[in-house]
C-alpha cells in the first residue's frame, strides 16, 4: 500500500533526512520518502501491517523531533 501523509511541524531538512533513514529501517517498509519542501511523507509498506507501520514511523519521527507528527 502507498499513502502520503502531511507532516506537521517538520522544521529542518536535516531532521527530514534522519526521519527518512529511520523509517526506511522499519520492518515491512518497502520505501519511505520525507520531503522537507512539501512537508510530506510518502510511505510504501505491507498492506496487512500498514497501520502498525504508520504508528512506528510516527514514533521514529517523534524521536528525532518531538513536535513533529503525521496528519492522518
Amino acid at each position: 500500500m502507498k499513502k502520503k501523509f502531511k507532516m506537521v511541524n517538520l522544521d529542518c531538512a536535516n531532521c527530514a533526512a534522519k526521519m527518512e533513514t529511520a523509517i526506511n529501517k522499519i520492518d515491512g517498509v518497502e520505501s519511505a520518502t520525507v520531503s522537507f519542501m512539501a512537508q510530506k511523507l510518502t510511505l510504501v509498506a505491507e498492506d496487512d501491517r500498514f497501520d502498525e507501520i504508520v504508528d512506528l514511523a510516527e514514533a521514529a519521527c517523534k524521536k528525532i523531533d518531538s513536535d513533529c507528527y503525521l496528519e492522518r
